[in-house]
């Protein structure tokens, strides 16, 4: 799979970046995801440091996203307590059929 070459704009710069292809407008969208978030952040909290405003906005990404994966583990682990449940009912069920 090859990239191509995309330019996003964030905080009012150009950046250009490599993407593989087909993911053109996932990565647009990304970036104006991140350029909103950083707006909004620099508008909230009054900081004008881009450095500092792009260390806070990863760190809330990185946040957010272990927090996605902590939920999504917790699902799983409630999926499976749920289909252990349902197994032992079942057994149950079955032997007070059979007696």
């Amino acid at each position: 799979m090859s990239n191509q070459a995309v330019d996003v704009e964030i905080l009012g710069k150009i950046t250009r970046v490599n993407c593989p292809e087909g993911q053109k407008d996932s990565l647009i969208n990304a970036a104006m995801d991140l350029d909103q978030r950083l707006k909004e952040m620099a508008e909230r909290t009054k900081v004008t440091n881009e450095v500092k405003l792009l260390t806070i906005a990863a760190l809330n990404i990185s946040y957010e996203l272990n927090a996605a994966k902590q939920e999504q583990s917790d699902n799983a682990k409630m999926q499976q307590r749920m289909e252990q449940l349902a197994e032992a009912l079942e057994d149950a069920l079955s032997k007070v059929k059979q007696g």
